[in-house]
């Protein structure tokens, strides 16, 4: 079951989400045409909590869910709250994993995933952020992390119902790349509980390849456990003037969108926001924008997205990790326009098309 991110919608109390599934999740089945649609649920901290301290609240959200046709094999616990703020920036990767409060809401994540899971899923799946933004961190703060996730392995190992944290490596943060996240995680993390969340925009926007990616990860012994299907944007002349022109128009205040450029020896260099990159970056090489692009749509000519990334991934996957699609950038998109629905259905169409063709020759 494919699913789509939730977190493309602003409420963060109970009846909002419930009212947003009804003005979009249920469209959204409906012109995705399937009778079952699997939404990855974003739920702030204090809906969390509130649903993990009450199993009757929690049954009642479990029988809404089915009442509308939606079921649920993965959370997104990546932002705490505050996700459609005005500006949100550099304060989504808060708290972090050496904050007490990131394993609370974790472990109630797990407890709501493990209500809402249907009786015959393999497993759940909880996408939480690399640890936190890169600096500050020292090696204390590396110690309490460590820490914190052991804790967070005990409670999934001992939870009634299976569920594993997926650990999304994402541009500017402690564990930037796969390749950090590697690093970092063998050996000190147990991999039948944790593995990786592997975002496809986030990969592109590092420059990696997204095949030999797949297979450092099966080399070092741990699993992609959630896949969110996303695409970045690309920019093959950031120096030429109409690439400049049609990138401003996606330098906006809310969100952070990281920038990195490929130099001719291969080296990757970094701007932490697109606003500073055209000051930061010398532009002699492609660039790559950590932008969520509708997966079905191309942007504005001479950009173009990295769903060739995407396309590459879902076709060498092993395994049946959950896929999940996040757009969560309609609200600042360009010319997003008013059909919501009508858009995250043509994106779960252009997935699940991807996912057949590779069913069909693997």
């Amino acid at each position: 079951m494919i699913s789509y991110c939730t977190n493309v919608h602003p409420a963060e109390d109970l009846g909002g989400i419930l009212a947003q599934l009804d003005r979009y999740s249920v469209p959204v089945r409906e012109q995705y045409g399937e009778d079952r649609l699997g939404v990855g649920l974003w739920l702030a901290a204090p809906v969390a909590r509130g649903l993990a301290e009450d199993p009757a609240a929690l049954a009642k959200f479990r029988a809404e869910l089915d009442a509308r046709g939606l079921g649920v094999c993965t959370l997104n616990a990546f932002p705490y709250g505050g996700f459609h703020d005005e500006v949100v920036k550099q304060a989504v990767y808060h708290p972090k994993w050496t904050d007490p409060a990131r394993l609370r809401y974790t472990l109630d994540c797990v407890t709501v995933l493990g209500g809402l899971l249907a009786d015959d899923a393999v497993y759940g799946s909880i996408s939480t952020l690399p640890l936190a933004w890169r600096e500050p961190w020292t090696p204390v703060d590396d110690a309490v992390a460590t820490t914190a996730l052991t804790d967070l392995t005990r409670a999934l190992a001992q939870s009634e119902r299976p569920v594993r944290l997926a650990v999304e490596p994402e541009p500017g943060c402690v564990l930037d790349t796969v390749a950090d996240a590697l690093g970092w995680l063998s050996g000190r993390v147990d991999p039948a509980h944790i593995g990786l969340c592997l975002d496809t925009c986030h990969l592109a926007v590092s420059f990696a390849d997204p095949v030999d990616t797949l297979r450092r990860i099966a080399d070092a012994g741990l699993d992609v456990v959630k896949v969110q299907a996303s695409a970045a944007l690309h920019v093959a002349d950031p120096a030429a003037e109409d690439a400049r022109a049609a990138l401003a128009a996606f330098a906006e205040p809310r969100y952070l969108h990281q920038v990195r450029e490929l130099a001719e020896d291969g080296t990757v260099l970094a701007s932490d926001d697109l606003p500073s990159a055209t000051a930061e970056l010398p532009a002699h090489g492609p660039w790559r924008v950590h932008f969520h692009m509708p997966l079905h749509a191309a942007p504005p000519a001479p950009l173009t997205s990295t769903t060739d990334v995407l396309t590459a991934v879902l076709a060498e996957l092993r395994g049946e990790p959950h896929i999940e699609v996040e757009t969560y950038t309609w609200s600042v998109l360009p010319g997003g326009g008013d059909d919501l629905a009508g858009g995250i259905a043509a994106e779960l169409r252009w997935a699940r098309d991807r996912l057949t063709s590779r069913k069909a020759t693997s």
